[in-house]
């Protein structure tokens, strides 16, 4: 058991190390309880877009899913970038006729991929630097019945894909222009998300050698570069 002594220790250390002063407080003790089944009481079913709902694994899926939405099942956690992926999806989602490949740089948990083959993409790669994020998103696609292929970042990218996805935030999109533009094939599509609407510049002008953007898209403060 800890002492009483030590909560307080710990934000004095954290204050010390954040340069802050302590902030007035009160120490009280609460009782334990399962607090990862408390937190995920407050998710349920996330609609994306009018094809697409996130569904975490603890809820079950709204009832008109049944007949004409796409679903994303399985997450082991809550989406926390929900807003910025549903950004990209919409751009994503008008470049798919079916018969796609797709790379999707920044993969995270496998939604965008996933929901790709979902929407008659023929082939969709993954690409995370978290060995974790890549084996949740081979779950998924296995939870969901797709054969998305999902990689570490270390693997060779020997192909190039009609649309390629990024939903990370701005810096690394600009680091990755060269990379990116690079595995985009000749007339194919870019989607770029994860961008706040005063870096939409700064980003545009990052893949201007190779890339000409539509006017972009803005949902929930959040801009969907595509191109």
């Amino acid at each position: 058991m800890r002492s009483s002594s030590e909560p307080e220790q710990l934000l004095l250390r954290a204050c010390n190390l954040a340069g802050i002063a302590v902030p007035v407080h009160e120490l009280r003790s609460v009782p334990d309880e399962d607090w990862v089944a408390r937190s995920r009481e407050q998710f349920g079913p996330i609609r994306v877009s009018a094809t697409l709902w996130i569904v975490p694994t603890w809820r079950s899926p709204p009832s008109p899913m049944r007949s004409t939405l796409y679903s994303i099942l399985g997450l082991r956690s809550v989406p926390v970038a929900t807003r910025p992926r549903a950004c990209a999806y919409s751009g994503s989602e008008r470049s798919i006729a079916g018969g796609e490949t797709v790379l999707d740089y920044g993969c995270g948990s496998g939604i965008l991929a996933i929901a790709a083959l979902k929407l008659g993409a023929r082939r969709a790669v993954g690409v995370d630097i978290d060995p974790d994020a890549v084996a949740t998103a081979r779950a998924n696609a296995r939870r969901n019945g797709v054969a998305g292929e999902f990689l570490e970042d270390c693997a060779p990218l020997t192909f190039t894909a009609d649309l390629v996805i990024a939903n990370i935030l701005a810096n690394p999109l600009k680091l990755l222009a060269p990379i990116l533009a690079s595995r985009c094939r000749h007339g194919g599509q870019i989607a770029l998300s994860g961008i706040l609407p005063d870096q939409v510049r700064d980003v545009e002008s990052c893949y201007s050698p190779w890339i000409a953007f539509v006017p972009p898209a803005e949902t929930e403060g959040w801009v969907c570069l595509s191109g």
